[in-house]
């Protein structure tokens, strides 16, 4: 049986799901509404602000958009290139990038949020894109509606074949979910409190997977 990878336990989805539901509610918090992970939210209000003639306001979700088009492009780039590399596992080097990038956002001033809302949308693109498995199931750590289907999906197939193996995938999903909204909730109430520093809890805690993944090589 293949030894399952640090990257697609629980423990290290857990750590990457709660700083992904702490960044979205520290953008939306604290660089005026705009959301790091939610992409969706983001095209649903920068055509809303474009149909009613806001053009520079439109600019504000735009900008993230596109970031987390080109952090997508770059995480791809980096498994290709990097995925033969034996000092360092790859998708650590990836958690690396998203830690340096969210210390920068810290200091970004308010006058400044586009740039921090891109560095952040970008970041959370990286996570997405290399982390796509929990107990080799596809899930997503910075978003919630994948999660929730494929959760509800498989309670549906459990309570219709009686197989425990749907249940076990479901609550691993529904674990997912609360996690990140445990994230988010702390992320939305510490950003009212500390202001633009509290994405550095994000840095915190996503050291934990980078060490879990470096203790637990694959």
């Amino acid at each position: 049986m293949k030894e399952q990878q640090m990257s697609d336990a629980f423990i290290t989805s857990a750590f990457l799901a709660f700083s992904g539901g702490l960044q979205d509610a520290y953008t939306f918090n604290t660089r005026d509404h705009v959301f790091a992970n939610a992409q969706t939210g983001n095209l649903v209000l920068m055509t809303q602000n474009l149909m009613e003639g806001n053009i520079a306001h439109s600019l504000n979700y735009l900008l993230p958009i596109f970031a987390f088009i080109v952090g997508v492009f770059v995480a791809e780039q980096l498994q290709g290139r990097l995925k033969e590399k034996k000092s360092l596992h790859w998708r650590q080097f990836i958690v690396l990038i998203e830690i340096i990038t969210l210390l920068l956002v810290g200091f970004i001033p308010g006058s400044l949020n586009n740039i921090a809302n891109m560095l952040v949308s970008f970041s959370c693109a990286l996570q997405v894109q290399s982390f796509r498995k929990v107990n080799g199931n596809t899930y997503a750590s910075t978003m919630c509606i994948g999660n929730i289907k494929s959760a509800t999906a498989r309670l549906s197939a459990f309570f219709r074949t009686n197989d425990k193996t749907y249940f076990h995938q479901s609550m691993h999903y529904f674990g997912i979910i609360v996690i990140f909204a445990i994230g988010a909730g702390l992320g939305g109430v510490i950003s009212k409190q500390l202001g633009y520093p509290t994405i550095w809890i994000s840095c915190a805690v996503l050291l934990i997977p980078f060490i879990l993944m470096h203790e637990h090589k694959a």
